[in-house]
């Protein structure tokens, strides 16, 4: 399986800190955010990883260069102007092949999420060994954390392993899922297409699961995160 990692925001809300490196460069406990999906990549032996990237992009490709260090195969997909997270996988599908994909987002923080769980997630056969209709089949697979402050309200509902758009209890989208290249059909390299509208019309059609994530989770979207992050580390150097 190959993994990509969405890189390509421009983080308005961590200027300005985000004015000089780009946000999955910034440190939390001594190491760059990126840097943690690639090394846990790696040890699931998930190794040909493809990186999107935008403003300062080349700042990216100088910190991690082919990901061989790392014993990883890393490329790259630059955009010139941000696509959103759909235009961005579809923009990278010449990279990503014909076989479901891992993505994640750049600028969380799970140091401990193990991706080696997420290889056969989406199953072609039933449990009889029948394959299914190519168009019954789960598109997606997507991880969901317990609702974060910012977003008390959750994004989906989860029954069973199936992600509903309503119900009683929502839960927050860990920014961590398995996708199909043919969700993206119709999208063309290049384009603009937010991720939210396209995952919800799969999830209607019931095509989508999911499951529940409780581990160690920050989606870093403030320098107040960043620092509470990193607050462990000051007091045990005393910096």
């Amino acid at each position: 399986m190959k993994a990509m990692i969405f890189a390509a925001g421009r983080g308005e809300r961590m200027r300005p800190l985000t004015d000089a490196c780009p946000k999955p460069l910034l440190k939390v406990r001594g190491r760059p955010m990126i840097t943690y999906h690639v090394l846990n990549l790696v040890r699931a032996g998930i190794t040909d990883i493809v990186i999107n990237h935008s403003h300062l992009g080349h700042m990216i490709e100088q910190e991690l260069g082919d990901g061989s260090r790392y014993g990883a195969r890393i490329r790259y997909s630059h955009e010139p102007v941000p696509l959103e997270t759909a235009g961005g996988i579809a923009n990278a599908l010449h990279l990503l092949g014909d076989e479901p994909f891992l993505a994640v987002s750049g600028d969380i923080y799970a140091p401990y999420f193990d991706f080696s769980q997420v290889t056969d997630v989406l199953k072609d056969k039933d449990m009889l060994g029948i394959p299914y209709p190519p168009d019954k089949r789960d598109i997606a697979w997507l991880w969901l954390t317990p609702n974060p402050w910012h977003n008390l309200d959750g994004d989906f509902a989860l029954d069973m392993y199936t992600l509903r758009n309503d119900g009683d209890v929502k839960w927050n989208f860990a920014g961590i899922g398995v996708y199909r290249p043919e969700m993206f059909d119709g999208i063309k390299a290049g384009e603009f297409v937010k991720f939210g509208p396209l995952m919800r019309k799969f999830i209607e059609q019931g095509r989508v699961g999911g499951e529940l994530y409780q581990g160690p989770w920050v989606n870093v979207g403030t320098a107040q995160q960043l620092e509470e992050l990193n607050a462990p580390l000051a007091a045990k150097t005393g910096s």
